[in-house]
């Protein structure tokens, strides 16, 4: 990856915030970026998820946000 800190690198604080501000620009960035910058916000965040992801491997889940309590809402 040519752009940005490796997310490794990044304290826990700033990933979080470059995975917000990812995150807050994905819908501008999919309906009128480049090809090219789709490609790049896509990699960059797919990239800083998975460090996300590498160290909280027992992350919280919510239960509203699984099928199953999707299923529960809907009774």
């Amino acid at each position: 990856m040519s752009d940005g800190v490796d997310p490794a690198a990044l304290r826990d604080e700033d990933l979080l915030r470059e995975l917000e501000s990812l995150h807050s620009s994905r819908n501008e960035t999919f309906r009128h970026g480049s090809d090219d910058a789709l490609d790049a916000h896509t990699e960059r965040t797919r990239a800083l998820e998975e460090e996300y992801l590498r160290r909280r491997p027992g992350r919280e889940i919510d239960p509203e946000r699984t099928r199953a309590g999707a299923r529960q809402r809907d009774v």
